[in-house]
């Protein structure tokens, strides 16, 4: 009968460790998402600054600004799903890194101190953007490993928690750029 008792108890104890175990991971996740979610609304919040000082100059390129302003009023909305969240900052990303490509025809736009602030404190975001989504998939991978790992998975099963979704680049961006070798004078 004690021996009985001991394993009751024993198990118990091993389900309460997995619960709060889950519990803790769970939140890691969401609090990772948070991050990331905070480093959008800054990107968000820069567009407006970044249309406003090149839509002066980008007479060629309105159709780019008109679209970033249009997704970012998407992404600004509270009706969203962090899976249209991420489509949304995904292509906001593209279209941004567009614009600064177009800016090199345009050089009194480059030579523009505004721009250029304009423009470092989006490289930074970007990059603080960055370092919050690999956090967020570090904390993803951790609960993901715990839903999907025994005993852990059945614990999770029974609190309907699933597998997540990590951040990933999509395949357009991950073809390897073509870079001509350099060539000295002499072998010109």
């Amino acid at each position: 009968m004690i021996y009985l008792l001991i394993i009751v108890v024993f198990l118990a104890l091993v389900a309460l460790i997995l619960y709060n175990s889950l519990i803790r991971k769970k939140n890691d996740v969401e609090n990772a998402f948070a991050s990331v979610d905070v480093m959008l609304k800054k990107r968000y919040d820069l567009i407006p600054a970044l249309v406003d000082a090149v839509k002066g100059y980008m007479n060629y390129e309105r159709d780019l600004l008109t679209e970033i302003t249009e997704l970012r009023a998407k992404a600004i909305s509270d009706n969203l799903t962090s899976e249209e969240r991420v489509k949304i900052g995904n292509k906001i990303r593209k279209d941004l890194s567009d614009i600064l490509v177009a800016v090199e025809n345009y050089p009194d736009l480059k030579a523009s101190q505004n721009f250029l602030k304009l423009q470092g404190a989006i490289n930074e975001t970007e990059e603080q953007l960055a370092a919050s989504r690999r956090a967020y998939n570090a904390a993803v991978t951790v609960f993901n490993n715990a839903v999907e790992v025994f005993p852990s998975n059945i614990m999770a099963s029974m609190m309907k928690y699933g597998r997540r979704t990590l951040f990933d680049i999509p395949d357009s961006e991950k073809v390897k750029p073509e870079i001509s070798p350099l060539t000295t004078k002499a072998e010109q």
